[in-house]
């Protein structure tokens, strides 16, 4: 038993310098519970595979908007587009009957005109991320023909086109 005491000394010793250590000067203990792994993001905020769904959808609308706007500036001035998931459920009297995948609401009572598309119903046609792009162009173009009492080829002559 006496040659159990000195490398008991020696193991309080230790612990006692372990625990008189600052904080900063060990590392941090980090657990890996029931085998899940490391936590964290998967993706760095910075690559493009970090957007989600939705924000690279954002980004096909202001995309549209922003090339009618170089031909269509003036006309545009004023007018709102936006972004929802889905339609309401009561269309409006002009349409049809089918998913609405793009609505213009004209100004009135000091309300701008608003032109709003429907990502959900948009992103169920889509066949892929190009086809995305072009359905989220020719939908914009189609709003914003309404909204400028004009064919939506007038507006833009790529429309229709893939």
């Amino acid at each position: 038993m006496a040659s159990d005491t000195p490398d008991r000394a020696d193991r309080v010793d230790r612990v006692d310098q372990a625990l008189a250590a600052p904080a900063a000067s060990r590392a941090p203990r980090r657990r890996d519970r029931h085998g899940r792994g490391m936590r964290g993001p998967m993706i760095p905020a910075a690559l493009p595979a970090a957007r989600t769904r939705a924000e690279a959808f954002d980004g096909h609308v202001l995309a549209a908007v922003e090339r009618l706007e170089q031909r269509w500036g003036a006309e545009l001035e004023g007018a709102e587009f936006a972004v929802e998931d889905v339609p309401p459920s009561d269309p409006a009297p002009w349409e049809d009957g089918t998913v609405a995948l793009g609505r213009f609401f004209p100004a009135e009572a000091g309300q701008p005109s608003r032109v709003v598309v429907y990502r959900r119903p948009v992103e169920a046609r889509a066949l892929d991320e190009d086809d995305l792009a072009d359905l989220v162009r020719d939908v914009v173009v189609e709003q914003v023909a309404r909204l400028l009492h004009r064919d939506p080829e007038d507006v833009d002559r790529r429309y229709g086109q893939d």
